[in-house]
This record gives structure tokens, C-alpha cells and sequence, in this order.
């Protein structure tokens, strides 16, 4: 049920044409569906959102964002303030990242983000 949810409130928010928005709730909608093994919603999610081959390392451009904010030493509240974001959507970028690179700190991120030519 969550799942679908963030679907619903990521078609919303494109329609808004809220893009930063509309990406988070579908990584969040594809990672409920993954952790279920909900293939068939998960591929209905992926069309929806479009390739992830098409953006680097598969992370969005707001994640980007984030990560070289975060390789700067910059806290989530301070990340939050400059980008005119909620910590809770900060906290879930990072967990969206840390998915996406297999990583679990924020300096194996940044330190991927470097060796990979990310930031």
C-alpha cells in the first residue's frame, strides 16, 4: 500500500511539475517495490520514471546535488536550508544515494563520487 501510494503522490507531483519531488517518491516506491520482490509493480514504476541507464550511476540529478553538497563536509540541516529542503527529504536522498552506490557512510559515498567522476 505504501508503495503505490508514493506512486500516486510521484504522478502528483510531476503534474505540479514538481520533478525533484515526483523522483523521490518513485525511488521510494521502486525500493518498497524491490524489497518485495513485486517485480511486475516494479517495472510499471521504472517505465513511469524511464531509464536509469539515462542518468549517471543511476542516481537523479537532485541526489548529485546532494552528494557534492555532502562531500563538502555540509550537515543535512545545512543541506536542507540551502536547498530549500526538509531534512526528512534530505535523510531520504542519502538513503536513495547510499542504495544506489552499495555504499553505507557518507564518505564511501563521496569517496565513490570521486573516483568516479560524480563531482
Amino acid at each position: 500500500l505504501e508503495a503505490r501510494l508514493r506512486v500516486l503522490a510521484g504522478q502528483a507531483c510531476r503534474m505540479l511539475g514538481d520533478e525533484d519531488g515526483t523522483e523521490l517518491e518513485f525511488d521510494a516506491a521502486r525500493a518498497v517495490f524491490a524489497t518485495l520482490g513485486a517485480a511486475p509493480e516494479l517495472a510499471r514504476v521504472t517505465a513511469l520514471v524511464g531509464p536509469a541507464s539515462s542518468r549517471p550511476h543511476g542516481l537523479t540529478g537532485r541526489e548529485i546535488e546532494v552528494l557534492g553538497l555532502v562531500a563538502t563536509g555540509r550537515t543535512n540541516r545545512s543541506i536542507a536550508t540551502e536547498l530549500g529542503l526538509s531534512e526528512k527529504t534530505i535523510d531520504r536522498h542519502l538513503s536513495n544515494i547510499f542504495d544506489k552506490l552499495a555504499v553505507n557512510s557518507r564518505a564511501a559515498a563521496t569517496a565513490y563520487a570521486f573516483q568516479n567522476g560524480l563531482i
